[in-house]
């Protein structure tokens, strides 16, 4: 078999190559690159994605270990930067750092507190609201840990084997930054299984619903039975600007989880009628404690939306404004096209419950469709059904949801604000 070489600083060395790990890459040795010192990886490709995968690395140290933070070389052999190492995950590598600087451990405690410091300081989130995220992945450098606060409790959601190896070191520090008292963390069970995380190590608390302020507005949060962390953050300014349009207007929200689009739209917005639908019967039942809580009148439906607009534009029924937020379609790149065909099919839909001049805000939040193919589809989708659309503006998730420049995928919240003509 061919062995391809390594070269760095116009020196050719020929590891010993050996499968393991996982990987089926070459292990290399400590005495063949004796330049270097403990746990490292090196790439074959220029890239400075944060996710490295299997195909893109060349060889591991035999010191690296599920876990660790090791130091990477690019193809040529050169000083890199440095990643979190586990050769059962799908992503093998995540990168935390690039560049020629030696780092420890610190550098991780470093991008936690830069992390809370633009929530707690730059944005003063505490003072205005009691829901939003405090550490957004990638967006913050710390691959595979999402947290969200909400009143006295924050979720932890953990992807990543060497995150979880970590949070108690963080937990204390979140907890009196934040003034939180509770915490849940949570590992998706076949996350567990493709990073090797130890179920029976994954505390099981249970959190007991909890009543949160957005915006003036009350909401519940059931922890158990919610999606994702139990509550939509990244729509919150969106569900605030909402309100500015629908003073006497007739709303319906497509597509309402609990119901933050129809309650804002009612309650600061002074809708006169909103209409709420969804497929999830546990998130309408929780859409009407909302609307009790607030003591509003919202019409629910549980229905599928493609079917609810399909009745509707028999029914002959238009609403001044129309919000359309589903979920995920697009889940992998190989589901892309599927998922593409689902958003356009249910845009034209929508389009065609809008009075002439109405509002639709439309929403994607599929991070593997870009922004400009999800306006593609939705403008494909009004002039399918003779309708145009005068984009007003483009938003997408809050400033706790950042996106790295390295990470367009993360970019994942996408809305279009849009007159239908």
């Amino acid at each position: 078999m061919a062995v391809r070489r390594f070269n760095r600083k116009k020196t050719s060395l020929r590891p010993r190559e050996f499968r393991g790990g996982g990987l089926g890459k070459k292990i290399a040795a400590p005495d063949d690159f004796p330049d270097r010192e403990g746990a490292w990886a090196q790439i074959k490709y220029w890239s400075f994605a944060p996710a490295v995968f299997p195909n893109m690395i060349s060889s591991v140290s035999t010191e690296a270990k599920a876990g660790d933070l090791i130091k990477v070389y690019d193809k040529e052999g050169g000083e890199f930067g440095h990643g979190l190492y586990n050769p059962k995950a799908k992503v093998p590598l995540r990168m935390i750092h690039h560049g020629k600087d030696d780092i420890d451990e610190s550098f991780l405690d470093i991008a936690l507190d830069r992390a809370l410091a633009l929530r707690c300081e730059s944005f003063d989130l505490p003072r205005n609201t009691e829901a939003f995220r405090v550490i957004h992945s990638d967006g913050d450098g710390l691959s595979g840990l999402i947290v969200d606060k909400y009143a006295d409790v924050l979720v932890v959601d953990i992807h990543s084997l060497g995150i979880f190896q970590r949070i108690d070191r963080w937990l204390p520090a979140l907890h009196e930054r934040l003034g939180t008292k509770e915490h849940a963390i949570r590992v998706d069970p076949e996350i567990a299984k493709l990073e090797g995380i130890d179920r029976n190590k994954i505390p099981k608390t249970r959190l007991r619903p909890l009543k949160i302020k957005e915006h003036g507005i009350r909401y519940e949060v059931n922890f158990e039975e919610g999606h994702k962390t139990g509550f939509f953050c990244d729509q919150r300014d969106n569900r605030s600007r909402l309100s500015e349009f629908t003073e006497n207007k007739r709303v319906a929200d497509i597509c309402c989880y609990t119901g933050g689009f129809s309650l804002n739209a009612k309650i600061t917005g002074k809708a006169t009628e909103v209409t709420g639908v969804d497929l999830d019967e546990k998130a309408i039942a929780q859409a009407k404690r909302n609307a009790n809580l607030n003591q509003e009148r919202i019409e629910w439906v549980h229905c599928d939306a493609f079917s609810w607009m399909r009745q509707m534009q028999t029914n002959s029924r238009k609403w001044d404004v129309v919000v359309l937020d589903p979920p995920k379609f697009v889940l992998s790149r190989e589901e892309q096209e599927e998922g593409i065909r689902k958003y356009e099919d249910l845009n034209s839909l929508a389009v065609e419950i809008v009075e002439s001049g109405g509002l639709l805000v439309t929403c994607s939040c599929s991070g593997l469709l870009p922004a400009e193919l999800f306006e593609k589809h939705v403008i494909r989708a009004a002039h399918r059904k003779g309708k145009r659309l005068q984009i007003l503006d483009r938003t997408g998730a809050g400033p706790d949801h950042p996106t790295m420049s390295n990470s367009p995928e993360s970019r994942y919240l996408k809305l279009l604000w849009c007159r239908v003509i």
